[in-house]
């Protein structure tokens, strides 16, 4: 293969590259969608007259909305709920049109609805704060003073958690947006508990015969499950080269190609989402991790003899590949361990790309030479010794020889976000994480 040039940076018009630039993906089409929903029913709501009664606002049906968006928010991240998710659009066949199958592989942006139902659930909690307020002024006995102060307390940790999850914040700041995800989520959860009931009590109802209770079960069991199948496991370590390392797990899982676990160090601590790497008639599966921060910075320095699993194996990008007849995958650095899985099940005909430096260094002969006996003309391009490609063109060029139908990416965020970019703007289905936890 070469890099020759090619039609990708053409300045005839295109509107591929607009409608599919990443500022306009299917993630942010989501959030979008939930936005104009919540809009939308606020709209008519107001036009009715149900936010407000007389002099006082409804605040029940203002509660339902706010419940509603959280309880879409929390489920939709639920690793069952993921699972169900991939295996639902994996089911579309090879043999439908091109544009079904290529909306079909989007599934892992379901993220839009966690992102767009957290933030509305939020907003809509901060309305319902000021109907509290608004209420307690016209001389209203209800809310109580505590079902008050337990609402005030949620909405400013709930803007909180918001806030950290801005793109940049998160980004800049990701071991405090996760800590805060976590703990500060954890309270506000408590804090839901002890204001459905404080509210239950203000309005003298029966707890049991509250919705809210019930779907406050659901959320509580959700957020909790990947805590009740947490483990202390065994790893081995391969060492390679001071860069990467390869961690083996045989602990009586044995997952299935295109998905990851999270481990960790400790049992609350930071937690870090690897591609499981299952063999083939082999019990067990392998981690490739790359340095690339602190955490993994020192999982390669100082390997361990025993980590945390936390929740059970999770769909990942890669999964959709049984959605195309032949797919071309390209995989730079550690990416290769997300993709290594597909091609040694070789359930779908592929062919690969995969920019690395001194590979056979970095990674050691034995991975190298797997890649290269379980997939077709393997391109294995050695960034210290070529410098760095042009993988849009590469890419382009493996469709355009094997008549691949689809591109999946497994990179940096820059260059994942280009490859699946330059792609789809040529009619190319293309695929590539989208880092939005």
């Amino acid at each position: 293969m070469t890099t020759e040039a090619t039609n990708l940076e053409s300045r005839a018009l295109n509107w591929r590259r607009v409608t599919r630039h990443p500022a306009l993906m299917e993630y942010r089409r989501l959030a979008l969608l939930v936005a104009l929903v919540n809009l939308g029913v606020f709209a008519m709501g107001l036009r009715e007259g149900r936010w407000l009664s007389g002099n006082e606002y409804t605040l029940s049906l203002i509660a339902d909305m706010a419940l509603i968006n959280l309880s879409i928010g929390i489920l939709i991240r639920q690793q069952r709920v993921v699972n169900a998710l991939f295996w639902l659009a994996t089911r579309v066949p090879t043999s439908w049109p091109l544009w079904i199958r290529w909306g079909a592989g989007k599934v892992f942006h379901f993220g839009g609805l966690h992102s767009g139902c957290t933030v509305a659930g939020t907003i809509w909690f901060g309305f319902l704060l000021f109907g509290m307020v608004s209420n307690r002024v016209v001389g209203a006995s209800i809310p109580s003073d505590l079902t008050l102060g337990l609402s005030a307390t949620m909405v400013v940790l709930m803007t909180i958690m918001v806030v950290s999850a801005l793109g940049p914040i998160r980004a800049r700041f990701h071991n405090a947006f996760e800590k805060i995800h976590r703990f500060v989520g954890w309270t506000v959860l408590a804090l839901f508990w002890a204001q459905t009931i404080s509210i239950t009590h203000d309005m003298g109802g029966e707890l049991l015969q509250s919705p809210a209770f019930w779907m406050l079960c659901l959320i509580t069991l959700s957020i909790l499950s990947p805590w009740l199948t947490l483990k202390r496991v065994s790893v081995e370590i391969e060492k390679p080269s001071n860069h990467a390392v390869i961690a083996r797990f045989n602990y009586g899982d044995t997952p299935f190609p295109g998905s990851s676990n999270a481990i960790s160090h400790t049992p609350f601590g930071e937690y870090h989402s690897f591609a499981n790497i299952p063999a083939p008639d082999e019990s067990g599966y392998r981690l490739a991790i790359s340095r690339a921060g602190d955490w993994t910075g020192r999982f390669i320095d100082t390997p361990p003899d025993k980590v945390w699993v936390k929740g059970i194996t999770t769909s990942g990008v890669a999964r959709i590949e049984v959605l195309f007849k032949k797919v071309v995958y390209v995989g730079t650095g550690s990416g290769i361990g997300p993709i290594l899985p597909h091609l040694l099940a070789g359930d779908v005909p592929n062919r690969l790309i995969w920019s690395t430096r001194s590979p056979r260094k970095t990674y050691g002969d034995a991975l190298v030479d797997e890649i290269e006996a379980n997939t077709e003309r393997p391109l294995i391009w050695d960034t210290d010794a070529q410098g760095k490609p042009n993988l849009s063109a590469l890419a382009l060029q493996a469709v355009r020889e094997s008549g691949a139908e689809a591109v999946i990416v497994i990179s940096n965020q820059k260059l994942t976000r280009k490859v699946v970019h330059d792609m789809e703007s040529l009619g190319i289905p293309a695929y590539g994480a989208i880092w939005d936890s």
